[in-house]
């Protein structure tokens, strides 16, 4: 089992003038520590389960950038974007260069978006949600296609691209991962079974009925259902001085044991950094040889 980190609030000590520096600390010692990956959320207002609106947030992507800068190893991606925040042929073209300049570490993270107040309150459009997972199927076949180095037009419903030139093309081959957001049966876990190399899943006991569902909607397409990694999101709690490290351990035993191989998670007091260092001392190694329980046949 991997770790992956979360990094989901910006109100930290020193306001915005130490955001910068304690961002980077946080990302170096993420890194350092064993973390598989390191993502932000793609969100423009606090969200309610951490904040109120008015607290410090970043934008994603240019936040992944600064992240690059201070990370040798960790994969990169957002948790997730949402579709409707930035026109596929750009997405694209940012994830690209962020794989670039990364070294090849960017992931497209993906989802049809939920935020309705952040939408109307920056004047972004948010159309109705069988629309807004329409256009997630446009923009995956879109970012596939330009990764694929075919620039022929695109005639989409919602989209039209008459170029989707991708140059430079991404490091990552034959294009960078995609982890698609969301756990509906019917509509996201049929988008992961077509397009997706990873799903993210909540953590309840409802996980191993959703890897079922995704694994007939494999079987409908022709697709390996093994070759998706499963994640789920979590909220990692060590306590001040590492006194809760066992109880979090297993619940990672628990996520397992569902067929879960990386958790990715929010860190308690993540500013304070020694949170992430306990991790990296004590739980990194505690899971490293946990094998996942798959699923049934």
């Amino acid at each position: 089992m991997k770790l992956g980190l979360q990094i989901a609030d910006f109100t930290w000590p020193g306001g915005p003038a130490q955001l910068g520096p304690t961002l980077a600390t946080i990302a170096r010692t993420a890194d350092d520590a064993g973390f598989d990956s390191i993502g932000v959320m793609d969100h423009f207002f606090q969200i309610g389960r951490v904040g109120p609106p008015e607290h410090e947030m970043l934008e994603a992507y240019t936040t992944l950038g600064f992240l690059a800068a201070h990370t040798k190893r960790a994969k990169l991606m957002t948790f997730v974007t949402g579709v409707h925040y930035r026109h596929p042929g750009i997405l694209a073209k940012i994830v690209t260069t962020l794989d670039v300049l990364s070294g090849g570490r960017a992931w497209l993270g993906i989802g049809a978006g939920w935020n309705e107040e952040e939408s109307l309150g920056l004047g972004v459009p948010f159309p109705p949600l069988k629309e807004r997972f329409e256009m997630l199927e446009e923009t995956l076949e879109i970012c596939l296609q330009m990764w694929s180095g075919d620039d022929k037009p695109f005639n989409g419903k919602h989209y039209q691209l008459d170029r989707p030139l991708n140059s430079p093309q991404s490091l990552s081959r034959p294009h960078p991962g995609i982890l698609i957001g969301g756990s509906g049966e019917q509509k996201t876990l049929r988008l992961v079974a077509r397009f997706a190399d990873a799903c993210n899943l909540w953590p309840t006991p409802e996980i191993p009925r959703k890897l079922e569902i995704l694994r007939e909607h494999c079987k409908a397409v022709g697709r390996d259902y093994d070759a998706i990694l499963k994640t789920s999101m979590f909220s990692f709690d060590v306590g001040e001085k590492g006194e809760k490290v066992d109880e979090l351990v297993g619940r990672l035993h628990w996520l397992a044991g569902m067929g879960i191989q990386t958790v990715i998670g929010s860190v308690k007091d993540v500013s304070h950094i020694k949170p992430l260092e306990i991790l990296g001392e004590r739980v990194v190694p505690a899971i490293a040889n946990l094998e996942p329980q798959a699923s049934r046949a």
